[in-house]
């Protein structure tokens, strides 16, 4: 060990591992497991829904959190925009094993996949659930 030379950098890991390096790597063997497609309950309880719309488009990832205190339902799950504004909830028929996800630790978003104004009322926003894994 004693013929080993420190040269003073850590080659290509030191680059990888440096905060300050500007380059950002996934972890070996992260990735985003589809969990199913919903849309997002409750849009014509949100007052301002018709103005958020146009900033709404497919592909925007939402972020999911849980709501356990809520009256209604202890396993709802709000869906907030990039910007923290609340858009509704994951509909009660199939959020309980995905509050269960939740509950244990895991990491669940969704992406929008589409949206679609009906009966001038209602603007309903289909999304795709994934798991960070």
């Amino acid at each position: 060990m004693s013929d080993i030379i420190n040269t003073g950098h850590a080659g290509l890991w030191g680059l990888i591992n440096d905060k300050n390096s500007g380059i950002d790597l996934p972890k070996p063997f992260e990735h985003d497991i589809f969990l199913l497609h919903t849309h997002i309950a409750g849009t014509s309880y949100i007052e301002d829904i018709m103005e958020l719309e146009p900033f709404i488009n497919a592909g925007d990832r939402l972020e999911m959190f849980r709501e356990p205190d809520n009256e209604y339902d202890e396993l709802a799950i709000v869906v907030k925009n990039a910007d923290g504004i609340k858009l509704g909830y994951i509909p009660r028929a199939q959020n309980a094993v995905l509050a269960r996800l939740m509950d244990a630790g895991k990491l669940l978003f969704c992406r929008v996949s589409g949206k679609e104004l009906v009966n001038e009322r209602w603007l309903k926003i289909s999304i795709k659930i994934y798991m960070r894994d």
